[in-house]
């Protein structure tokens, strides 16, 4: 593996991480502008949400540093952990659609389109990792 797949790694986080953070913190200061989630209160469902994407934030820099230490099939599995934020996000549409501004109802997609595209780089990464090992004697 190459600088390239670093480089590229470095450009898909940094998307997926500005668009779930934004996603996720519009979700967590406008909460009330969400459908609810039954059995949840407001401060509850702010406080899981917000909590949630700095979990899920922690997989990303656990899968880059995993990449940068070359362990790539730990890091596919922290990199794929963390893509769950943003599918994560299409959560919303099992509680009705929200009723909020075109800018931040448009999160929710780019929230699952960095999450495709972080699985293929994933994939990439798994193809390249079995197609260039040394192969056994």
């Amino acid at each position: 593996m190459d600088d390239r797949g670093l480089r590229i790694l470095r450009w898909v986080l940094a998307g997926s991480l500005l668009t779930t953070g934004l996603h996720y913190a519009h979700n967590t200061i406008r909460a009330e502008d969400y459908p609810p989630v039954d059995g949840l209160s407001l401060a509850a469902t702010q406080i899981l949400v917000g909590a949630g994407w700095f979990v899920f934030a922690a997989f990303a820099a656990l899968g880059y540093s995993a990449y940068t230490r070359r362990r790539f099939w730990a890091a596919n599995a922290y990199l794929v952990v963390f893509s769950l934020s943003g599918l994560a996000s299409l959560g919303h549409f099992l509680f009705g659609v929200p009723d909020i501004p075109a800018f931040w109802f448009a999160t929710i997609f780019t929230d699952l389109l960095s999450s495709l595209v972080l699985w293929t780089f994933v994939t990439w990464t798994a193809i390249r990792i079995r197609t260039t090992a040394p192969q056994p004697a």
